[in-house]
Protein backbone atom coordinates (compact mmCIF):
# COMPACT_ATOMS: atom_id res chain seq x y z
CA UNK A 1 0.00 0.00 0.00
CA UNK A 2 0.99 3.36 -0.99
CA UNK A 3 1.58 5.47 2.30
CA UNK A 4 -0.37 8.60 2.85
CA UNK A 5 2.38 10.88 3.01
CA UNK A 6 3.33 9.48 -0.68
CA UNK A 7 -0.17 9.90 -1.82
CA UNK A 8 0.15 13.40 -1.03
CA UNK A 9 3.24 13.79 -2.25
CA UNK A 10 2.29 12.28 -5.92
CA UNK A 11 -0.81 14.14 -5.61
CA UNK A 12 1.16 17.73 -5.67
CA UNK A 13 4.17 16.49 -7.95
CA UNK A 14 2.46 13.59 -10.31
CA UNK A 15 -0.84 13.92 -11.06
CA UNK A 16 -0.93 16.19 -14.23
CA UNK A 17 1.66 14.06 -15.77
CA UNK A 18 -0.89 10.93 -14.92
CA UNK A 19 -3.65 13.10 -16.48
CA UNK A 20 -2.01 13.30 -19.17
CA UNK A 21 -1.11 9.73 -20.27
CA UNK A 22 -4.78 8.88 -19.97
CA UNK A 23 -5.43 11.55 -21.96
CA UNK A 24 -3.20 10.57 -24.29
CA UNK A 25 -4.00 7.39 -24.42
CA UNK A 26 -7.98 7.20 -24.99
CA UNK A 27 -7.62 9.84 -27.69
CA UNK A 28 -5.65 7.89 -29.44
CA UNK A 29 -7.88 5.08 -29.09
CA UNK A 30 -11.15 7.49 -29.85
CA UNK A 31 -9.17 8.48 -33.52
CA UNK A 32 -9.17 5.25 -34.25
CA UNK A 33 -12.17 4.47 -33.54
CA UNK A 34 -13.89 7.19 -35.25
CA UNK A 35 -12.00 6.99 -38.35
CA UNK A 36 -13.01 3.47 -38.82
CA UNK A 37 -16.57 4.93 -38.37
CA UNK A 38 -16.07 7.71 -40.74
CA UNK A 39 -14.91 5.42 -43.18
CA UNK A 40 -17.54 2.59 -42.98
CA UNK A 41 -20.36 5.46 -42.92
CA UNK A 42 -18.62 7.13 -46.26
CA UNK A 43 -18.29 3.94 -47.97
CA UNK A 44 -22.03 3.32 -47.20
CA UNK A 45 -22.63 6.52 -48.70
CA UNK A 46 -20.57 6.31 -52.10
CA UNK A 47 -22.71 3.18 -52.78
CA UNK A 48 -25.65 4.71 -52.59
CA UNK A 49 -24.73 7.34 -54.83
CA UNK A 50 -23.86 5.40 -57.33
CA UNK A 51 -27.37 3.70 -57.89
CA UNK A 52 -26.71 0.03 -55.71
CA UNK A 53 -29.12 -1.30 -53.77
CA UNK A 54 -27.48 -1.58 -49.84
CA UNK A 55 -29.81 -3.95 -48.46
CA UNK A 56 -28.81 -6.89 -50.46
CA UNK A 57 -25.17 -5.86 -49.94
CA UNK A 58 -25.82 -5.67 -46.10
CA UNK A 59 -27.57 -9.17 -46.38
CA UNK A 60 -24.94 -10.69 -47.91
CA UNK A 61 -21.90 -8.66 -45.66
CA UNK A 62 -24.34 -10.59 -42.70
CA UNK A 63 -24.39 -14.11 -43.89
CA UNK A 64 -20.71 -13.82 -44.77
CA UNK A 65 -20.16 -12.15 -41.02
CA UNK A 66 -21.32 -15.33 -39.53
CA UNK A 67 -19.21 -17.18 -41.32
CA UNK A 68 -16.19 -14.94 -40.74
CA UNK A 69 -17.05 -14.69 -37.43
CA UNK A 70 -15.94 -18.17 -36.43
CA UNK A 71 -12.41 -17.45 -37.54
CA UNK A 72 -12.60 -13.86 -36.02
CA UNK A 73 -12.56 -15.16 -32.88
CA UNK A 74 -8.98 -13.91 -31.88
CA UNK A 75 -9.87 -10.84 -32.69
CA UNK A 76 -12.96 -10.31 -30.66
CA UNK A 77 -10.70 -11.47 -27.85
CA UNK A 78 -8.26 -8.65 -29.08
CA UNK A 79 -10.81 -5.85 -28.63
CA UNK A 80 -12.39 -7.46 -25.46
CA UNK A 81 -9.15 -7.61 -23.76
CA UNK A 82 -8.24 -3.89 -25.45
CA UNK A 83 -11.06 -2.75 -23.64
CA UNK A 84 -10.74 -3.79 -20.02
CA UNK A 85 -7.02 -2.85 -20.24
CA UNK A 86 -8.19 0.97 -21.29
CA UNK A 87 -11.60 0.69 -19.10
CA UNK A 88 -9.18 -0.55 -15.98
CA UNK A 89 -6.31 2.00 -16.56
CA UNK A 90 -3.92 -1.17 -16.69
CA UNK A 91 -2.07 0.82 -19.32
CA UNK A 92 -1.55 4.18 -20.82
CA UNK A 93 1.11 5.92 -23.35
CA UNK A 94 4.24 6.50 -22.07
CA UNK A 95 4.34 3.97 -19.42
CA UNK A 96 7.35 1.61 -19.02
CA UNK A 97 5.50 -1.97 -18.80
CA UNK A 98 6.06 -6.00 -19.39
CA UNK A 99 4.26 -7.99 -21.02
CA UNK A 100 5.10 -11.77 -20.70
CA UNK A 101 8.97 -11.55 -21.57
CA UNK A 102 8.35 -8.46 -23.57
CA UNK A 103 9.33 -4.65 -21.65
CA UNK A 104 9.21 -1.56 -23.22
CA UNK A 105 7.75 1.89 -23.73
CA UNK A 106 4.27 1.65 -24.53
CA UNK A 107 4.15 4.02 -27.95
CA UNK A 108 0.02 2.87 -28.24
CA UNK A 109 -2.51 1.05 -27.59
CA UNK A 110 -5.55 0.55 -29.38
CA UNK A 111 -8.85 -2.29 -28.89
CA UNK A 112 -6.64 -4.45 -31.04
CA UNK A 113 -2.93 -4.14 -29.93
CA UNK A 114 -0.53 -2.87 -28.18
CA UNK A 115 3.04 -1.20 -28.83
CA UNK A 116 6.35 -1.30 -27.05
CA UNK A 117 9.52 -0.23 -28.19
CA UNK A 118 12.06 -1.49 -25.66
CA UNK A 119 15.67 0.18 -24.70
CA UNK A 120 17.05 -1.01 -28.00
CA UNK A 121 14.93 0.74 -30.40
CA UNK A 122 13.08 -3.32 -31.27
CA UNK A 123 9.33 -2.36 -31.58
CA UNK A 124 7.14 -5.27 -30.25
CA UNK A 125 3.44 -5.55 -31.65
CA UNK A 126 1.41 -7.44 -28.91
CA UNK A 127 -2.26 -8.53 -29.51
CA UNK A 128 -4.50 -7.69 -26.74
CA UNK A 129 -5.80 -11.32 -26.64
CA UNK A 130 -2.35 -12.83 -25.83
CA UNK A 131 -2.03 -10.35 -22.54
CA UNK A 132 -2.58 -12.31 -19.32
CA UNK A 133 -0.44 -10.21 -17.01
CA UNK A 134 0.37 -6.97 -17.23
CA UNK A 135 4.00 -5.82 -15.30
CA UNK A 136 3.67 -1.96 -15.15
CA UNK A 137 6.37 -0.21 -13.50
CA UNK A 138 5.65 3.10 -14.26
CA UNK A 139 2.33 3.19 -12.88
CA UNK A 140 1.67 6.37 -10.10
CA UNK A 141 5.48 5.71 -9.11
CA UNK A 142 8.42 3.94 -9.36
CA UNK A 143 10.79 2.02 -6.94
CA UNK A 144 14.16 1.28 -7.41
CA UNK A 145 15.70 -1.89 -5.05
CA UNK A 146 19.67 -1.41 -4.01
CA UNK A 147 21.43 -4.33 -3.20
CA UNK A 148 24.99 -3.26 -1.97
CA UNK A 149 27.37 -5.64 -1.41
CA UNK A 150 30.69 -4.87 0.75
CA UNK A 151 33.13 -6.61 2.46
CA UNK A 152 32.52 -9.13 5.36
CA UNK A 153 35.53 -6.88 7.17
CA UNK A 154 33.28 -3.65 6.91
CA UNK A 155 30.92 -2.23 9.76
CA UNK A 156 27.07 -2.40 8.62
CA UNK A 157 26.66 0.47 10.65
CA UNK A 158 28.82 3.16 9.08
CA UNK A 159 27.79 1.46 5.46
CA UNK A 160 24.39 2.20 6.57
CA UNK A 161 25.37 6.19 7.64
CA UNK A 162 26.54 6.52 3.80
CA UNK A 163 24.05 5.43 1.80
CA UNK A 164 21.79 7.82 4.15
CA UNK A 165 24.82 10.55 3.49
CA UNK A 166 24.45 10.10 -0.57
CA UNK A 167 20.46 9.60 -0.70
CA UNK A 168 20.47 12.99 1.50
CA UNK A 169 22.76 15.06 -1.15
CA UNK A 170 20.96 13.53 -3.74
CA UNK A 171 17.79 14.58 -2.73
CA UNK A 172 19.35 18.25 -1.87
CA UNK A 173 21.04 18.52 -5.57
CA UNK A 174 18.58 20.71 -7.91
CA UNK A 175 19.42 18.10 -10.63
CA UNK A 176 18.03 15.34 -8.95
CA UNK A 177 15.64 16.43 -5.81
CA UNK A 178 12.72 16.61 -8.21
CA UNK A 179 12.73 13.16 -8.87
CA UNK A 180 12.60 11.46 -5.95
CA UNK A 181 9.68 11.06 -3.72
CA UNK A 182 10.79 9.95 -0.32
CA UNK A 183 14.06 9.38 1.55
CA UNK A 184 15.51 5.87 0.66
CA UNK A 185 14.62 2.76 2.58
CA UNK A 186 17.21 0.75 4.08
CA UNK A 187 15.99 -2.60 5.22
CA UNK A 188 19.59 -3.45 6.90
CA UNK A 189 21.76 -6.56 6.04
CA UNK A 190 19.60 -9.02 3.94
CA UNK A 191 22.15 -12.11 3.29
CA UNK A 192 25.64 -13.41 3.98
CA UNK A 193 26.50 -14.02 0.64
CA UNK A 194 29.38 -15.80 -0.94
CA UNK A 195 31.78 -12.62 -0.86
CA UNK A 196 30.21 -10.23 0.44
CA UNK A 197 27.42 -8.81 3.17
CA UNK A 198 24.26 -7.77 1.10
CA UNK A 199 22.42 -4.71 2.63
CA UNK A 200 19.21 -3.80 0.98
CA UNK A 201 17.53 -0.74 0.36
CA UNK A 202 14.84 1.18 -1.56
CA UNK A 203 14.35 4.36 -3.17
CA UNK A 204 10.94 5.86 -4.80
CA UNK A 205 11.24 7.97 -7.66
CA UNK A 206 8.57 9.55 -10.20
CA UNK A 207 7.76 7.28 -13.18
CA UNK A 208 10.63 6.24 -15.51
CA UNK A 209 13.25 8.28 -13.38
CA UNK A 210 13.71 5.05 -11.05
CA UNK A 211 17.00 4.15 -13.25
CA UNK A 212 18.43 7.75 -13.42
CA UNK A 213 18.68 8.20 -9.59
CA UNK A 214 19.93 4.74 -9.63
CA UNK A 215 22.66 5.16 -11.86
CA UNK A 216 23.70 8.39 -9.95
CA UNK A 217 23.38 6.80 -6.90
CA UNK A 218 25.64 4.16 -7.70
CA UNK A 219 28.19 6.62 -9.10
CA UNK A 220 28.50 8.26 -6.03
CA UNK A 221 28.90 5.58 -3.58
CA UNK A 222 31.22 3.93 -5.42
CA UNK A 223 33.77 7.41 -4.80
CA UNK A 224 32.29 7.12 -1.25
CA UNK A 225 33.64 4.19 -1.05
CA UNK A 226 36.89 4.63 -2.35
CA UNK A 227 36.96 7.76 0.13
CA UNK A 228 36.47 5.88 3.53
CA UNK A 229 38.25 2.92 1.88
CA UNK A 230 35.33 0.52 2.19
CA UNK A 231 36.14 -2.97 0.13
CA UNK A 232 33.82 -3.62 -2.26
CA UNK A 233 33.99 -7.44 -3.16
CA UNK A 234 34.40 -9.43 -5.46
CA UNK A 235 34.45 -13.47 -5.92
CA UNK A 236 37.19 -15.12 -4.50
CA UNK A 237 38.18 -18.64 -3.53
CA UNK A 238 40.82 -19.62 -1.07
CA UNK A 239 42.63 -22.88 -2.68
CA UNK A 240 42.89 -25.96 -0.15
CA UNK A 241 46.16 -28.08 -1.26
CA UNK A 242 44.66 -30.43 1.45
CA UNK A 243 46.22 -32.93 4.36
CA UNK A 244 47.79 -36.27 4.47
CA UNK A 245 46.90 -38.24 7.66
CA UNK A 246 50.40 -37.37 9.78
CA UNK A 247 49.42 -33.49 8.45
CA UNK A 248 51.54 -32.89 5.97
CA UNK A 249 50.38 -30.88 3.55
CA UNK A 250 51.19 -31.54 -0.56
CA UNK A 251 53.93 -29.54 -2.28
CA UNK A 252 52.34 -27.13 -4.12
CA UNK A 253 54.99 -26.21 -7.41
CA UNK A 254 54.52 -23.23 -9.22
CA UNK A 255 56.49 -23.00 -12.22
CA UNK A 256 57.51 -19.29 -13.46
CA UNK A 257 57.57 -18.20 -17.08
CA UNK A 258 58.52 -15.00 -18.38
CA UNK A 259 55.41 -13.99 -19.88
CA UNK A 260 52.94 -14.14 -16.78
CA UNK A 261 55.55 -14.66 -14.27
CA UNK A 262 54.51 -17.70 -12.91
Amino acid sequence: MVSNRLSLVFLKKGADEESEKRAKTLTSVIQNFLIILVLVIAAITIIGQLGIEIAPLLATAGIAGVAIGFAGQSLIKDIINGFFLLLWDQIRVGDFIQISDKRGLVEMINLKMTVLRDLNGNVHYIPNGSIDVVTNMTKDYSRYIFEIGVAYREDVDEVTEIIKEIDEGLRKDPDFKEDILEPIEIFGLDKFADSALIIKARTTTKPLKQWRIAREFNRRLKKKFDEEDIEIPFPHRTLYIGQDKKGDATPLRIIMDEKHNL
